[in-house]
């Protein structure tokens, strides 16, 4: 029987431990897509205990913001929300996500957990209730005395190279101005530019942002769909000013739905007056802004980010009580492989087609993300079209090793640009080490089977490729 969380974990043959701790382990990590704050960056925060960086919560505003993984793992175990989402006792929050944590064999978080655990705090046995208190008080003494386990501190501990932040076009990008005027830290943070409340005509709040758009290029109001892309794209070359080389837009689903100006139009001033649209008017719009967004970033080198498929917020009582981004989001089922296959060639048939990474959260795509993928390559730069890693619900063992398995079959392995975070936490690098040992083992069970030659020098340019050099050449970093 294996040790748990050993220096092996995961690694099953030697050809796979050969692989991460001769060639991946101590790589640089590039995250470039996450959701982490720059200003707590430049500011270099610390934390207080270990439930406001593992669980975070309600904030002083009334929003929320924290771990939504923890947060359903805890509800999932009949924790109350009290317990859940506020601070009021964190010592007892603590023991009870211990308590769900100890039961929840076979998920994902509970590796999470334990390998930062082991990383950040030193501690390598396994959380349970009976050693939750002691737990929390070594870790909540190690935050508040180890120099190294502030912000700036756990990002150089994580060999992290560059952090790619998730902001909106109205964002000043102050902090990321401030990092990179900052000659003591020496890692990249940049942002992406993330325009979907200008996108999604359709959803609550739109009106009200396109006045803060109009706002953050000076103008007091947008008046039609051309204005509006003007805007962004005024706000994306100034995102691109800052150092920004990636786009990220997040869909329910992708439309395709070719109109007219006058069309798109009369759709946006129905938005702006508070009257409903049909979906049919809203995908016209939406998706003249984003072939004219693509266009914009081909012209600019920025890779554009697709996510779709996800049902946000089901669970109306909870999203009335908490708001969005708290745990109520869930895999989506979206036959939209035509319309993202037709966006691409849209842009593609006039060469302005951007570098493009794929996301989506219903697991059975794969196959067909990347027999699309293999249709849109070019000698651009290798994998131009890019699967992205199995994401949010999908980030498990099994999940990954689906995904790369149907990458292989498909396309290129070699060529993708591997893992990213997508969290908001500064512990969850702890997702790369894990990540690359997935890759390792089942790129190592590949060559101990006899499916792939024992040599050493390819091997090596695939597993450090993934882990770290082709995201580097991808994103020009």
């Amino acid at each position: 029987m294996k040790k748990f969380l050993d220096d092996d974990f995961i690694l099953e043959n030697d050809t796979a431990k050969h692989l991460f701790h001769d060639f991946c382990e101590d790589l640089p990590i590039i995250d470039y897509h996450c959701h982490l704050s720059a200003k707590e960056i430049y500011e270099d925060k610390r934390f207080d205990n270990i439930g406001d960086i593992w669980f975070g919560g309600s904030q002083d505003d009334g929003s929320m913001a924290g771990d939504h993984y923890k947060w359903r793992l805890m509800r999932s175990n009949g924790i109350s929300e009290d317990l859940v989402t506020g601070r009021s006792n964190e010592l007892l929050r603590f023991k009870k996500f211990a308590e769900a944590l100890s039961l929840a064999i076979g998920n994902p978080m509970y590796h999470w957990c334990h390998l930062e655990l082991k990383k950040y705090f030193g501690i390598d046995e396994p959380l349970n209730p009976s050693n939750a208190e002691r737990i929390y008080e070594k870790c909540n003494s190690l935050l508040k005395n180890d120099p190294d386990l502030s912000v700036r501190g756990l990002i150089k501990k994580s060999n992290v190279a560059y952090i790619g932040t998730t902001d909106d076009p109205t964002d000043d990008l102050k902090y990321h101005k401030l990092i990179a005027e900052d000659k003591s830290i020496d890692f990249l943070v940049r942002p992406s530019f993330r325009p979907d409340k200008a996108v999604n005509i359709h959803k609550d709040g739109f009106k009200e942002y396109i006045a803060l758009l109009a706002k953050s290029v000076g103008k007091d109001s947008l008046e039609n769909t051309s204005e509006v892309i003007d805007a962004l794209i005024n706000r994306l070359e100034y995102f691109v000013s800052c150092g920004c080389v990636a786009s990220d837009h997040g869909l329910d689903y992708v439309p395709f739905r070719i109109v007219s100006f006058d069309e798109c139009d009369k759709t946006f001033n129905k938005a702006m007056n508070g009257e409903k649209i049909s979906m049919d008017e809203a995908e016209g719009y939406m998706t003249t802004v984003l072939l004219a967004l693509g266009r914009k970033y081909s012209e600019l080198n920025i890779a554009m980010e697709i996510h779709y498929s996800c049902l946000r917020n089901v669970n109306e009582r909870k999203f009335k009580e908490l708001g969005p981004d708290t745990g109520y989001d869930v895999i989506g089922q979206n036959s939209c492989g035509d319309n993202l296959s037709l966006l691409l060639s849209k842009l593609d048939s006039t060469n302005e087609l951007p570098k493009t990474m794929i996301f989506s959260l219903y697991p059975s795509d794969n196959a067909q993300i990347d027999t699309l993928i293999g249709a849109f390559q070019s000698d651009e730069v290798p994998g131009k079209i890019q699967h992205g890693p199995a994401w949010w619900f999908n980030d498990s063992k099994s999940g990954m090793e689906d995904q790369m398995r149907s990458l292989a079959s498909l396309g290129i392995l070699g060529n993708f640009i591997g893992m990213l975070t997508d969290s908001r936490s500064f512990l969850s690098y702890t997702r790369h080490d894990y990540f690359r040992r997935i890759m390792c083992n089942l790129i190592g069970k590949w060559v101990e089977n006899g499916e792939y030659p024992c040599d050493e020098e390819a091997l090596k340019k695939i597993v450090t490729g993934i882990s770290y050099y082709n995201a580097k050449r991808y994103f020009g970093i």
